[in-house]
C-alpha cells in the first residue's frame, strides 16, 4: 500500500512537471522561439501556448516592442567637398523574431552599420546647402534604403530622423563670412532698389504735373479759340457795330484795372471814353437786335 502511494505521488509530480513544461504563457511584448533537438520549430506569440516537453524547449525570448538606436554622429563629405557630421536616430521593431535570431547576431550594430553606409552615400551625392535644406529627402532616402536592407533580418524600420548637421570650426567661420557677404549684398541691392523706385516715383510725379499743365494750356487755348470764334461770329453778323463794341469794352476794362492799382493817385480819363461808356448800352442793344 505504501509503495503504491509513493508511485502515485511520483506520477502526479511528474505530470505536474510535464504540464508546467508544456504550458507557456507569452507576454504581449514578447515572442518566444521554440527549438526541437536544436532546430527551430515555431514561434510562440502572445497568450497561452503549448509545447512538447523534453523534446521541445524555448531557446530565445525576443522583445518585439519598438526600439530606438542611440543617436550616432556620421562623418560625411558632400559633393562640394565639405566635411560635415550628421546626427541620426533610427526607430525599428522586430516583425519576424526567427529571422532576427537566426540571421544576425547583433541587431543594433547591424542597423548602425547600415545607416552609416546609407547616410554617407546619400550625403556624398548632395551639396552642403542641399543637405541643410533637404533633411526630409535624406530621411526618406535613409528610410527606403534601410527598410530594404533590414527586411532580411525580420526588422521593420518605423522612423528615421536627421537630428543635426554640424561642421568644423574652419568651415563654420568660412560660412559665416559668406553669410555676412550675402547679407551686405542684399542690403546694397535693397538700397539700390529703393533709390530706383524713388527716382521712378519722382519721374512719374513730374510727368503727371507736365500732363496736367499741358491739359490746362489746352483748355485755355480752347477757351481763347472759342472766345475768338464768338467775337468773329459777332463781327461777321453785326459788322462795324460789333467792332466798336469790342474796342469800347476793352477800354473800359483797362480803365477799371488801372483804377485798382495801389500806386494810382490820379486817373485821367479821355473824353471819348466817357462817350464810349454812354454808347455801350446803345451798342449792346444794337448787338442784341
Amino acid at each position: 500500500m505504501a509503495v503504491s502511494n509513493i508511485v502515485l505521488l511520483a506520477t502526479i509530480i511528474l505530470l505536474l512537471i510535464f504540464a508546467m513544461k508544456a504550458i507557456r504563457v507569452v507576454p504581449q511584448s514578447e515572442a518566444h522561439i521554440v527549438e526541437q533537438f536544436g532546430k527551430y520549430v515555431r514561434t510562440l506569440n502572445a497568450g497561452l501556448n503549448f509545447i512538447m516537453p523534453v523534446v521541445s524547449s524555448v531557446r530565445h525570448r525576443v522583445i518585439i516592442l519598438e526600439r530606438q538606436i542611440e543617436p550616432q554622429q556620421i562623418n560625411v563629405i558632400t559633393k562640394d567637398n565639405v566635411e560635415i557630421q550628421l546626427t541620426t536616430a533610427v526607430f525599428y521593431r522586430i516583425i519576424d523574431p526567427a529571422k532576427s535570431v537566426y540571421r544576425i547576431t547583433d541587431v543594433n550594430q547591424a542597423v548602425k552599420t547600415t545607416v552609416t553606409s546609407i547616410v554617407r552615400s546619400t550625403g556624398g551625392q548632395m551639396e552642403f546647402d542641399e543637405v541643410q535644406s533637404k533633411r526630409e529627402f535624406i530621411n526618406e532616402r535613409i528610410m527606403d534604403s534601410l527598410s530594404e536592407a533590414c527586411a532580411v533580418w525580420g526588422i521593420e524600420i518605423t522612423r528615421t530622423e536627421v537630428l543635426d548637421v554640424s561642421v568644423d570650426e574652419a568651415t563654420r567661420n568660412a560660412m559665416q563670412q559668406q553669410l555676412n557677404a550675402e547679407r551686405e549684398r542684399r542690403a546694397w541691392v535693397t538700397k539700390a532698389e529703393g533709390e530706383r523706385q524713388a527716382q521712378q516715383l519722382k519721374a512719374d510725379g513730374e510727368l503727371y504735373t507736365a500732363q496736367k499743365q499741358a491739359e490746362a494750356r489746352r483748355i485755355l487755348a480752347e477757351a481763347d479759340a472759342f472766345a475768338t470764334a464768338t467775337v468773329g461770329g459777332a463781327i461777321k453778323a453785326n459788322g462795324q457795330a460789333a467792332i466798336d463794341f469790342e474796342i469800347m469794352k476793352q477800354q473800359v476794362i483797362s480803365i477799371a484795372e488801372l483804377g485798382k492799382s495801389p500806386n494810382a493817385k490820379l486817373v485821367v480819363v479821355p473824353t471819348d471814353i466817357t462817350r464810349a461808356l454812354g454808347g455801350l448800352s446803345v451798342l449792346f442793344e444794337g448787338l442784341k437786335k
